[in-house]
């Protein structure tokens, strides 16, 4: 008995040695944060701003010589940039931990169509890859499942809690949809032809999309007292209430997608990834259609692409009229979102203007999740859910961050990250 009691002592101390660390507190002191660079988040700039919050709200922003009274703590942020919290658009943080460690994999339900799977009841808030986005600035995602045709419906989280409940700030924001693409190509590693040729498949692949969600129409006007739940939980996106996120890329598949999923009488919709997205731009401004897109550190998909075709997509859309937000889907997803900010860095290197690129991280993904109402922007009656870093956010030479706060609550930068880097930092000063 007493090595079985020893034991689990012994498992309880391990995990809560590793653990993430404790959540903070609600606000309950207040903050004034004067002397920085007040980047909105709209587009607009205050230089000696002055910034404070109360209860978890922005109330007041303005410039720092305003004759008002400081709220509570001051904080003197001159020379420094305060920021809102940036936003991980079509994110899987909190449900996968580990890649290699199946038991920690929660990314992918079995089956093809599941629009009543609920990524936020798997979302770990004790996750280290969670804990290590905040000391770039990224204090909020949509977490967002993957696989299958119809993926699941994602939810949108802050990033320090102590469980899925506590982290949400919207549930079941929308359902995903990974369209299919018209080409194909050989598995070249069967020593197949690797070469893209036309799916001969494609319209069967679309059809079986109309018929479901016709079906689950016809389902929903009926009553029949026998559930299914799979069409039940699509009642969101007949009525208004959900968005459908459309994952494709193609000029022709971007435009059937468009042209069926309204057909079907689903009026919200936002396209992710979006590659050709710039050759049909006017269907979507037509539409009022946001694209959320791929980060730009990789090569284009077409081979007759310009080179800078994925750092210059953003200006081309942006300019176009197109409400545009960055997403994180792709090869290490969740260990890349931490680099959120530079990527959007990026696209303000290659035409962008520096602020608007901002808005793809702020208020631009938060009118695209439905919560711009709360936070996104550095306003007045919005969540002071905010940073302040020495230097531009964007730039991972100077996004260094001295204060987060996320609904007021002033969050440790303290990670296992930071934890080894003092641990070895400090062994080797010592030789």
């Amino acid at each position: 008995m007493k090595k079985i009691i020893y034991s689990l002592l012994f498992f309880f101390l391990a995990g809560n040695s590793i653990a993430q660390q404790t959540p903070a507190d609600k606000q309950t002191t207040d903050y004034s944060i004067e002397g920085a660079t007040a980047h909105l988040g709209n587009g607009k700039i205050i230089e000696n701003a002055l910034v404070m919050f109360s209860n978890g709200k922005i109330v007041f922003v303005g410039n720092a010589n305003a004759k008002i009274a400081r709220r509570g703590t001051i904080i003197n942020a001159k020379g420094k940039h305060i920021y809102p919290g940036f936003i991980a658009t079509n994110a899987t943080l909190g449900l996968v931990e580990i890649d290699a460690v199946k038991a920690s994999d929660d990314e992918d339900e079995i089956g093809a169509n599941n629009p009543h799977v609920r990524s936020l009841v798997a979302y770990n808030a004790e996750s280290k890859v969670v804990e290590s986005m905040r000391p770039n600035g990224v204090l909020m995602a949509q977490i967002t499942p993957r696989g299958g045709t119809i993926s699941g419906t994602s939810s949108v989280v802050q990033l320090d809690a102590w469980n899925w409940e506590d982290a949400a700030i919207k549930t079941d924001d929308a359902i995903h949809i990974n369209w299919p693409s018209s080409f194909t190509s050989g598995r070249w590693w069967l020593g197949e032809d690797p070469a893209l040729k036309p799916d001969k498949n494609y319209p069967k692949k679309i059809n079986d999309i109309q018929s479901y969600f016709a079906n689950a129409k016809t389902y929903l006007a009926s009553n029949t007292d026998k559930a299914h739940l799979p069409y039940e939980a699509t009642k969101g996106l007949f009525n208004g209430s959900q968005k459908l996120f459309i994952h494709v890329n193609g000029q022709k598949e971007i435009t059937d997608a468009i042209t069926i999923i309204k057909e079907l009488g689903i009026e919200n919709i936002v396209i992710v990834h979006g590659d050709e997205a710039d050759k049909v731009a006017d269907l979507l401004v037509k539409n009022n259609i946001a694209v959320v897109l791929e980060r730009p550190h990789r090569n284009p998909n077409n081979e007759d692409d310009a080179y800078d075709y994925t750092y210059t997509i953003a200006k081309v859309l942006t300019d176009k009229g197109i409400v545009v937000a960055l997403g994180m889907e792709g090869q290490m997803e969740r260990m890349n979102t931490r680099n959120l900010p530079f990527y959007a860095g990026t696209f303000a290197a290659f035409g962008l203007d520096k602020e608007v690129a901002l808005q793809l991280l702020t208020s631009n993904s938060a009118k695209i999740l439905g919560i711009d109402d709360f936070v996104g922007t550095l306003e007045v009656g919005k969540d002071a859910t905010l940073f302040v870093s020495e230097g531009d956010a964007l730039d991972m030479r100077t996004n260094i961050l001295t204060d987060v706060f996320i609904q007021g609550r002033k969050i440790s930068l303290e990670t296992h990250q930071t934890k080894l880097w003092k641990r070895y930092s400090n062994k080797y000063k010592t030789k």
